[in-house]
């Protein structure tokens, strides 16, 4: 008989102990799991996670309903986390006692129920959120006499969660990350254009305009002959000023497909004197609707003493949105401005 009870002692504490570490392992498990939910979903930002939704994505459509209550989620996680954690040390104490027992616990704990799991689940905070979002709806459901109040007190308290607002030169910087990222879509003619698009409104006019110094404009009076088509020609510009009198008394354009016919008469006849004068302090984003609404391609530029000091057409303040230069079918060098410049070079 004594043998029989020391077998059967033998075989309950061998059951007892298996028992107690898969309870300690299970522990540690929901301990890892409430502590990397904790890092990952509180910090996927809600109103990235709802713009997800609204696109379709799945994972955002699983998640979101549960990471918008914020502070009933956090109390929910910390709860849940806490007293597991207390309930592992308890289990711990009874495997081994005193020091031991405080050393590893501390040691699981830290290890594979904080720092492993927080690493792991932040990276893919949204993926496994929408996997485990069952457990926390659970969770949250058994929870609810305990969270609730306290959420209700914290939402008082702090209000709701704040959007994250991005100056441009942060979404530059992030549209560029992106571009260089290999998981992402965006290539580098977008990265470009974007780029170009949320930085051309801080623009001025003055800063692509092409300089009156290197502006070639003709006299209204002007006879059109072959020595006066080859110039225009040479200086390639499809739109030239006409002034009168004087360089700085614009009275406006002329088409160079216009002058077609003409040979022998004056300029004066195709003279566009619908045109635009703005001054060269101002801001592109609001230049391009001027010209559009008026539906103007080019406009003459101003100082604050009234002097013509260049020209800008809608097609630099597109150049300046995709970031290159667009060459048309009137263009003979692909760069006019820095053409008429070197130009302007060579005659002095």
């Amino acid at each position: 008989m004594e043998l029989v009870s020391i077998v059967k002692y033998i075989f309950c504490t061998i059951i007892h102990r298996i028992v107690t570490y898969l309870i300690v392992i299970i522990l540690i498990a929901f301990s890892a799991l409430f502590s990397g939910l904790t890092l990952g979903l509180m910090g996927l930002d809600t109103f990235e996670l709802k713009r997800k939704l609204e696109l379709g994505n799945l994972d955002a459509k699983k998640v979101y309903p549960i990471r918008r209550k914020g502070n009933e989620l956090l109390t929910a996680l910390l709860l849940g986390n806490v007293a597991v954690n207390s309930i592992l040390a308890i289990f711990l104490g009874g495997i081994a006692g005193g020091v031991i027992a405080g050393i590893i616990s501390t040691t699981l704990i830290f290890l594979f129920g904080e720092i492993i799991p927080q690493a792991v689940i932040s990276r893919h905070a949204l993926s496994f959120g929408a996997k485990t979002a069952p457990v926390v709806r659970f969770l949250l459901f058994i929870l609810y006499p305990i969270t609730k109040p306290i959420s209700w007190v914290l939402d008082k308290f702090l209000g709701e969660e704040l959007q994250t607002v991005y100056s441009k030169k942060e979404l530059m910087r992030i549209v560029a990350e992106h571009e260089d990222s290999p998981n992402s879509a965006l290539d580098l003619d977008e990265e470009r254009i974007i780029i170009g698009a949320l930085s051309f409104s801080d623009k001025l006019a003055r800063d692509i305009m092409t300089p009156e110094t290197v502006v070639y404009s003709v006299e209204e009076s002007s006879e059109v002959t072959d020595e006066l088509l080859q110039t225009i020609r040479e200086n390639g510009f499809s739109r030239i000023p006409v002034y009168k009198d004087s360089p700085d008394n614009l009275t406006g354009f002329i088409h160079v497909r216009d002058l077609v016919g003409y040979k022998g008469k004056t300029i004066t006849k195709t003279v566009d004197r619908n045109m635009i004068t703005v001054s060269e302090m101002i801001k592109l984003d609001v230049l391009k609707n001027k010209m559009l609404n008026e539906h103007r391609h080019i406009v003459f530029v101003k100082n604050e003493f009234g002097a013509f000091v260049g020209v800008v057409s809608l097609e630099d303040i597109l150049e300046e949105i995709i970031g290159r230069e667009i060459v048309d079918e009137d263009d003979e060098h692909e760069d006019m401005r820095e053409y008429a410049r070197e130009q302007a070079k060579r005659k002095k």
